[in-house]
Parts: C-alpha cells; sequence; structure tokens
C-alpha cells in the first residue's frame, strides 16, 4: 500500500516552518486521540490508530531538518522502499507510544497529570456608589468556601501523624500507561494524583486537608474604578488538597447609576440646566461637583450644548497619572405654560430683536432658500 505525502498527511505547504508543522500535528493527533473518542467502536479505534500512526510518521520527518531534506530531495525512497506501516524509513522508531509519550503530556495538558492539587478561584460581585468608585474604599465580602483544616494545618492527617509517598507512582502523582500503541501518562489510580498516602486521615476533614467555613476576605477598592473591572486577592480562593496553594478570589465590581454625574473614561460627565434668561443674560452657576458644590460663570448669550470643563474634578486614573475633568454640557429650557403677561413680552421681544436676525437662523433661511430654488 502506498504511502500519503507527508505534507499531505499534516495539512501543511512544503514551506512551512517548524512551528506550522508542530500546530499542524497536535490539531490532528488530537483529532484521533482515544480520550476525545470513549465510545469510539473497535473497528473504529483501530483506523484511529492508524491515522495516528501515519500522522506520527509524517511529523517525525517533517519535525527534523536532515530526514525533512532528505524526503523533499527522494520522497519515501530515501532509504529505500518506503518502509511498512509503523516504520519510519528516515531512521525508524520501535515504539510509536515512545514518540507521543512526552508529546501527550503537553497537548492535552490536564489529562495525564493528575488532577490539580491547587485550590479553586471564586468569583465575587459587589455594587459600589458613583463616589465609592470614585475615591475607593476599603469593603468586606463574605465567602463561603472549602477552607483549609485547622486541626490538621491542610494535611489531611490525622494530628500526630503524616502522609507517605504512594508506592505506585513514587510519589510523583502520575503514572505511565499503555493503550495499544499509545503510552499515556495518567493519574495515578492508587492515590488519584496526590503523590502521597494518608493511612490515618484526620477526622475533621476527612483526609482532605480542608473543609467548608465561612469567612471574611477585606479587599482595597482602588480609587476609579469603574463597572467590569476586576480585583485579584490572590490565595484568597478555595483551599488546596493536602496543603497545596490556594486559589484566588477575583471581585467583579459594578457601579450604581447616579441621578446627575455620568462618566466618559476619568471624565465626570454632567448636564448644567440653564433658564432661558440666565443663558442669555448671563450668570454665575453653582453646580454639584464629587468634592462639594463650585461656581461657573456663565458668559451672556450662551447656547444649548455649550461646554464648560471643570479641570481635575473629575474620577483618579487607575495607573495614577491624576484626575479627570469635569465636563458640564448646558441645556437650556424653553419656558412653557407661559401666561399672558409673560406670553405679552416675549412677542414684544420677538417684535424687537427680529426673529430671523439670529446668525443660525439667519444662515438656516439662506441654504434653505438655495435648497428649494
Amino acid at each position: 500500500m502506498s504511502k500519503r505525502d507527508y505534507y499531505e498527511v499534516l495539512g501543511v505547504e512544503k514551506g512551512a516552518d517548524e512551528q506550522a508543522i508542530r500546530s499542524a500535528f497536535r490539531k490532528k493527533a488530537g483529532d484521533y486521540h482515544p480520550d476525545r473518542h470513549p465510545h469510539a467502536s473497535p473497528e473504529e479505534k483501530k483506523k484511529m490508530e492508524e491515522k495516528f500512526k501515519e500522522l506520527g510518521e509524517a511529523y517525525d520527518v517533517l519535525s527534523s531538518s536532515d530526514k525533512r531534506a532528505s524526503y523533499d530531495r527522494f520522497g519515501h525512497a530515501a532509504a529505500g522502499g518506503g518502509g511498512r506501516p509503523g516504520q519510519n524509513p528516515f531512521g525508524g522508531f520501535g515504539d510509536m507510544g515512545d514518540v507521543f509519550g512526552d508529546m501527550m503530556e503537553g497537548m492535552f495538558g490536564g489529562q495525564g497529570r493528575g488532577r490539580s492539587r491547587q485550590g479553586s478561584d471564586l468569583r465575587a460581585e459587589v455594587q459600589l456608589s458613583f463616589e465609592e468608585a470614585a475615591f475607593g474604599k476599603e469593603i468586606e465580602i463574605p465567602v463561603t468556601a472549602l477552607s483549609e483544616c485547622e486541626a490538621c494545618s491542610g494535611s489531611g492527617a490525622k494530628k500526630g501523624s503524616r502522609a507517605s509517598a504512594c508506592s505506585r507512582c513514587g510519589g510523583q502523582g502520575r503514572v505511565r500507561v499503555s493503550q495499544g500503541f499509545f503510552s499515556v501518562v495518567t493519574a495515578c489510580p492508587d492515590c488519584g494524583g496526590a503523590g502521597q498516602v494518608i493511612k490515618d486521615p484526620c477526622p475533621e476533614c476527612r483526609g482532605q486537608g480542608r473543609v467548608r467555613a465561612k469567612r471574611t476576605v477585606k479587599v482595597a477598592i482602588p480609587a476609579g474604578v469603574d463597572t467590569g473591572i476586576q480585583i485579584r486577592k490572590r490565595g484568597e480562593g478555595e483551599a488546596g488538597l493536602s496543603g497545596a496553594p490556594a486559589g484566588d478570589l477575583y471581585v467583579v465590581v459594578g457601579v450604581k447609576p447616579h441621578p446627575i454625574f455620568s462618566r466618559d473614561g476619568e471624565d465626570v460627565l454632567c448636564e448644567l440646566p440653564l433658564s432661558f434668561t440666565a443663558a442669555a443674560l448671563g450668570c454665575e452657576a453653582e453646580v454639584p461637583t464629587l468634592e462639594g458644590k463650585a461656581k461657573v460663570k456663565i458668559p451672556a448669550g450662551t447656547q444649548s450644548g455649550k461646554q464648560f470643563r471643570l479641570k481635575n474634578r473629575g474620577v483618579a486614573s487607575l495607573d495614577g497619572r491624576g484626575r479627570g475633568d469635569q465636563i458640564l454640557t448646558v441645556f437650556v429650557e424653553t419656558p412653557s405654560h407661559l401666561n399672558s403677561r409673560q406670553k405679552e413680552l416675549l412677542e414684544e421681544f420677538a417684535e424687537l430683536s427680529g426673529e430671523d436676525s439670529t446668525p443660525r437662523r439667519k444662515s438656516f433661511l439662506e441654504h434653505a432658500k438655495e435648497f428649494f430654488s
């Protein structure tokens, strides 16, 4: 039976670099790994073994510069013959499992390495007021999680005793087993990947080294946080197994809406309503800020949309590079529900000023006239 082109087997171009070849092998090898197909029939498993064997041959040749050069020049006839299934004509290897043993450990990470001893990470959500997020605050978060057992100090062994190294794995927590032509590293079945055996377990935690308990975690919220920011507290997650490191606590911040203020990065935004007369005649307006009241001089003739900037009245930057500004946007309110006297005065004002003589109104009418002409 003729062999397929090795580049075709891996699905790479002839000029592919080492990284591309390795990535292609990892991806395709994963598709035929037995752990991905636990319910496959014996016939299907046999086909996967053959595919995997073919991939291994191709990778062994193309990942070696010398073998690849010979293959590019002479093809499968480089060593004469073209080889039999499971044998590589470019130098050969007896047991395919030896080639893939270490590769499988890197490719499938958690598979074959025993269960992780480190504690799980925890997540907590907090809701802050606008001011708390702007200025920062120390808060206390209640946590109910697996914590280190005080009775055995997390060892899992009864006080006065200690765990011993697992005799089967020699304390490594993993063993190499054969599955057909595969050689796979997996968790030691005797110790469950712990690497040690507890003959006299702690009665409080039953040998786990941890118990579920309530505790309080203090978290310093830095000034300038906003919705979606995560604060990481190292070692405040669940305790690890048998004294292994604890996981982390991730605090996710949410900021409640404010009736007056909103944010754009470090800038605080605020709308400033003005009466028609105040905007027309000018005034000194008293405005709220995060740190109290401030006075802003409004010049005569101020229009809606005009912005005023109060320097350094915004929110602190998380990277420590100062503070943002507070930006005031003017909104001129048109009077409504006028009484007869007010209407009379406004009509007189319109007659005196000429409604079509304002700059923007005049420009609009001129462009409209051109449009319809």
